[in-house]
């Protein structure tokens, strides 16, 4: 599932995670009323992020979870490979104003985009989050994380 919210919250992206719980805060009951999630909480990765590199060799292998993946993306970019039981592996980005949920059972991995830096409210089912369970399969070192981004789409990223 996939799911475009559009910017109806005056919440800057670098804002405490408390803040933008609180302005996401009808979104968040919505979806827990509808996949039965009882928590929520803000990720904030960052190429300062302590222990950076070990974080994302986890999120890079080829995994399941037995709770959805749920993540509404307030800042950066990511890729998502899912890999359906039939059928070829699907990469979908992810950016600010996106919702995801990869539901329970599904085989998919992630990648940061080039930047390095993605803040996203997650959402679970068990308050002690989720865990992955690696397949081992090696069918992630097939992809390279290519990340198209607005530049591709014929639009521009802001000055940094």
């Amino acid at each position: 599932m996939a799911e475009r919210w559009e910017p109806a919250h005056e919440v800057a992206a670098d804002a405490p995670a408390e803040e933008i719980l609180a302005a996401y805060a009808a979104e968040i009951e919505r979806l827990k009323a509808e996949g039965g999630y009882v928590t929520a909480d803000v990720i904030d990765v960052r190429p300062q992020t302590p222990g950076l590199t070990e974080m994302l060799a986890r999120f890079k292998r080829e995994h399941w979870h037995d709770d959805d993946e749920v993540r509404f993306i307030i800042e950066g970019r990511g890729l998502f490979h899912i890999h359906p039981a039939a059928g070829p592996v699907v990469a979908i980005e992810v950016e600010a104003g996106d919702l995801i949920r990869v539901p329970s059972g599904t085989l998919h991995w992630f990648n940061l985009c080039e930047e390095q830096r993605i803040r996203a409210i997650r959402l679970f089912k068990d308050p002690a989050g989720w865990a992955p369970n690696y397949t081992e399969s090696g069918a992630d070192a097939g992809y390279q994380p290519l990340c198209f981004g607005p530049a591709y789409l014929g639009t521009s990223l802001p000055p940094q």
